[in-house]
């Protein structure tokens, strides 16, 4: 199995999500640390990422290899994360082959109607969860 996690900013979410799916599946799935910038790229390397690359080109080339691909909802949204998630990067990731797990927090400028705000780190369990039922 091979996961795609991708991140912007400080990549803190994405260092989060790659730390629990090494505590939590198997050594063998293959983590790709897709970062908006080399900061977030760096990270999640740094939580045991198989391998990573940083920007747009790097998301576009890489994504289609993933069998799933995990993130804040940001990633979908055009310029969220202050911009760091371009409309082609956006489009790009709604575009990939994988299944998409998205966690939902919130952006500035959409509402997510019958969401219930959770800590981060219950997010991202139940986002684990998602994978060991599909691996």
């Amino acid at each position: 199995m091979t996961i795609a996690v991708i991140d912007g900013m400080g990549g803190g979410i994405g260092e989060q999500i790659v730390s629990q799916i090494r505590k939590t599946l198997s050594e063998e799935i293959t983590i790709f640390a897709l970062g908006t910038n080399a900061l977030a790229t760096d990270k999640m390397m740094r939580a045991k990422a198989s391998c990573g690359a940083s920007g747009e080109n790097a998301i576009s080339v890489t994504i289609n290899k993933a069998d799933f691909i995990i993130g804040p909802i940001g990633i979908v949204l055009p310029n969220a994360m202050m911009g760091e998630i371009t409309p082609f990067i956006a489009e790009t990731i709604m575009n990939a082959r994988g299944r998409k797990i998205l966690i939902p927090l919130l952006q500035n400028h959409v509402e997510l109607v019958g969401w219930k705000e959770k800590p981060i780190s219950e997010l991202i369990a139940e986002a684990i969860e998602i994978l060991k039922n599909n691996f």
